[in-house]
């Protein structure tokens, strides 16, 4: 890591091991508001996406807006699910207590699924200010637009920065902001799954199972 000035960390499937919760819980709130789908097909489909994709499908499923109250409902649903079950990455601790260069935080989750991850897993305090979403910017991944408006906010050169994704969609957008970006397949979404083949196939420089190559000697 010592080769970049700052560190650009996705959220849900890289310092938490979310993914496959928050699948069943989007899974399960599309049932009930009358769009089924499974939760493969969730992982598949809204993977690094925003809430702007899952309003999208629901339209083509339904021929009808979202409805207002979906939101509330996926994040309560969320916050007892993630209160319950939600485990940080292994290591990610030691890795951004190790870090002695800028880092910050770049998810495509709507700010208050965001801030509401870091409350329940005490992350918040490594953050702090430097949490960036889809929400501040005009396109979602796989657009480059929230990772070249985090590393503006860093004061960094695109070219300077590191990202650390998950999904096919968050490595697309780095590749496509002029980044580094290091595919990260050690959450539990990928168990079965041939992560190390999707995000190689979608341009990942390079890819690790486990937050401790970080910092690894």
């Amino acid at each position: 890591m010592n080769s970049f000035d700052l560190l650009i960390f996705d959220c849900d499937g890289v310092v938490v091991d979310s993914e496959v919760i928050a699948c069943r819980c989007l899974a399960d709130i599309l049932g009930r508001y009358g769009a089924p789908v499974d939760v493969d097909e969730t992982l598949d489909r809204f993977l690094g996406r925003s809430s702007s994709a899952v309003r999208e499908y629901f339209l083509a499923r339904t021929g009808k807006p979202l409805p207002d109250s979906f939101h509330s409902d996926l994040l309560q649903q969320l916050e007892q699910s993630f209160r319950g079950s939600l485990k940080l990455m292994p290591h990610v601790r030691t890795v951004l207590d190790a870090i002695d260069r800028p880092y910050c935080l770049a998810s495509s989750s709507d700010p208050d699924r965001v801030q509401m991850t870091l409350a329940v897993t005490h992350l918040a305090d490594y953050f702090c200010d430097r949490v960036y979403t889809a929400a501040m910017v005009a396109h979602g991944k796989p657009a480059p637009d929230i990772f070249l408006y985090a590393a503006a906010q860093m004061g960094v050169e695109a070219s300077g920065a590191l990202v650390i994704e998950d999904s096919v969609n968050g490595v697309l957008a780095g590749k496509a902001a002029g980044m580094t970006v290091w595919g990260f397949i050690g959450g539990s979404h990928y168990s079965g799954r041939d992560g190390a083949r999707l995000l190689s196939a979608a341009g990942a420089d390079r890819i690790f199972g486990s937050l401790a190559e970080l910092v690894a000697n």
